[in-house]
């Protein structure tokens, strides 16, 4: 009997380990050796590799053409305004200023303040309506024959307004007189400004003896 109930036990405990094993299989699953490792939770894991990111090269700097006529030392203050506006090209400026000195004088000349409106700044615009009102308005027997020069004399950019002084060397008739006038006039423009217009913001002359325009 002692030897029969020995078997029993054994059945009984080899059964037991068998269910055993079992639900140790069923819960903690198989190892196949191809498991991810434990990560440690005080010391990260090896960085995420990421592609490098394309280098975008840098945008060539634009260098200033001096225009025809201008002194070659003033490429640096002119330099100094295409670095603040690259859409700034002083030989196009010249060309409008140009034009810009025909129109205004022209608009003055003709009584009509309205024909200066995008041309001149608030205070110029003023200035020649007060001297047309003294006028009442008249319009003066003047005439541009011809631009004979025009050259910027001075360039500089303060804080973000960009400042263009050109000097106009002219022939007009005045009250039927024929003369010569050397205007300088100077131009502004905001260069973070969506407005590409230049406003005539300074006028000087410095023709020689009586050189006043509306006369």
């Amino acid at each position: 009997m002692s030897d029969g109930s020995s078997w029993i036990e054994i059945v009984l405990l080899a059964m037991l380990a068998a269910f055993i094993g079992l639900r140790l299989v069923s819960v903690l699953g198989k190892r196949t050796g191809h498991e991810r490792p434990v990560g440690d939770a005080f010391r990260p894991g090896a960085p995420e590799v990421t592609a490098p990111s394309q280098r975008v090269p840098p945008k060539l700097r634009s260098v200033v053409t001096v225009p025809t006529g201008t002194d070659g030392t003033l490429a640096p203050a002119l330099q100094s305004i295409v670095d603040a506006d690259p859409t700034f090209n002083p030989e196009r400026f010249v060309a409008g200023a140009h034009s810009a000195y025909g129109m205004i004088l022209g608009a003055f000349w003709a009584g009509d303040a309205r024909g200066l409106e995008g041309l001149v700044s608030d205070e110029i615009a003023d200035s020649f309506a007060t001297a047309i009102g003294e006028r009442d308005g008249k319009r003066l027997d003047n005439r541009l024959d011809a631009i004979e020069g025009v050259a910027i004399t001075n360039a500089e950019m303060i804080g973000q307004m960009a400042e263009v002084t050109v000097r106009f060397n002219a022939r007009v008739t005045i009250a039927g007189v024929a003369t010569t006038t050397s205007d300088v006039w100077t131009f502004s423009r905001h260069v973070g400004s969506n407005d590409p217009a230049w406003l005539l913001i300074a006028t000087d002359d410095e023709t020689p003896g009586d050189g006043n325009l509306d006369a």
